[in-house]
């Protein structure tokens, strides 16, 4: 039993939590979802016990509800940060390992918010950084610095190219190079599990999208080759404590 009279909201707030999940349980209230996500998720990937005390319950919600899927996913996507309720988050491992089988059979229906729940599903599984940045690939850039001369590189991934190059704000994306993608038998990893989950669900742009994100980029500055996602992971993985 959660003893909401200990569980602050972002708000600092702990009596509105409580009276908003038991709305949204009994009635599906745009109002009521849009409060509660205000109160557990704040700008600044800030969350707060409450958000934790309700994972639970949002995962319960989740097999019929976007909102729920949704917010559930946006308060694990924020698990790796300086919370300071790391004991809180613990007690949602049965949660989180609930909400990772409600996302796999959601997403193999090809539902219509897909990348919402995609992106969910890799908070759930740990891949704080890919749930963060991972887009739809229309309007996708990666800022990288090259590991072998440190020039920074822009890596380009949407319906205007698949490119890396510099950035120059006058004259827009300059020296560009096509990145390599790999081969979906090359992938190994969690790239090749993101992979495999968008072929299995027919979602053929993002896919396309992953084999690039996975693949080699050529650096403008040095013409040496690197991968995309290994430098991407080493500057934007959290440390977990």
């Amino acid at each position: 039993m959660v003893d909401w009279t200990q569980m602050r909201d972002c708000w600092f707030e702990v009596d509105r939590v409580p009276e908003l999940l038991e709305q949204v349980e009994r009635d599906d209230v745009p109002d009521a979802w849009k409060e509660l996500g205000w109160r557990l998720v704040l700008e600044h990937d800030l969350v707060s016990p409450a958000s934790f005390a309700a994972l639970p319950r949002l995962v319960r919600l989740a097999p019929r509800n976007a909102q729920a899927r949704a917010l559930a996913g946006e308060i694990l996507e924020r698990a790796a940060g300086h919370h300071g309720c790391d004991a809180l988050l613990a007690d949602c491992a049965d949660a989180i390992a609930q909400f990772r089988e409600v996302l796999n059979r959601h997403l193999r229906s090809r539902p219509t918010d897909y990348l919402v729940s995609f992106r969910a599903l890799l908070s759930a599984e740990e891949d704080y950084h890919w749930a963060a940045a991972l887009g739809d690939f229309k309007d996708d850039f990666y800022p990288l610095a090259c590991p072998h001369c440190g020039v920074e590189v822009t890596i380009a991934i949407g319906d205007y190219g698949r490119y890396s190059a510099i950035r120059d704000w006058d004259m827009g994306d300059v020296e560009r190079r096509d990145l390599r993608p790999a081969a979906a038998e090359g992938l190994t990893g969690t790239g090749k599990w993101m992979h495999e989950m968008a072929v299995r669900d027919g979602q053929e742009v993002l896919a396309e999208g992953i084999s690039h994100l996975f693949g080699h980029a050529e650096c403008p500055g040095c013409a040496s080759l690197f991968s995309v996602a290994d430098e991407y992971t080493a500057a934007n993985r959290p440390v977990m404590r």
